[in-house]
């Protein structure tokens, strides 16, 4: 999973344009995309692996940075 920011709505769908052309052009076939015309959050998903693009207020606000993140574990949840 990649996660990345753009600093606008024309920005976070430029990127993902100019990323689903180069996919394109490499072999990969095409990516199903999600979110390309509101420009928000757009979700790439080559099928081994899934580009997130977001304005930064929308990153921000879902953090799925933190749904991967590994928990804190103190000692006292070790005995």
């Amino acid at each position: 999973m990649v996660v990345v920011s753009g600093r606008s709505n024309r920005h976070v769908a430029a990127i993902a344009e100019h990323l689903i052309t180069d996919l394109k052009d490499e072999g990969f076939g095409a990516p199903r995309v999600e979110g390309l015309e509101a420009g928000d959050w757009v979700l790439i998903d080559t099928g081994d692996i899934i580009v997130h693009i977001f304005r930064p207020e929308i990153r921000e606000f879902y953090n799925i940075e933190r749904m991967w993140a590994t928990p804190d574990v103190g000692e006292e949840t070790l005995h």
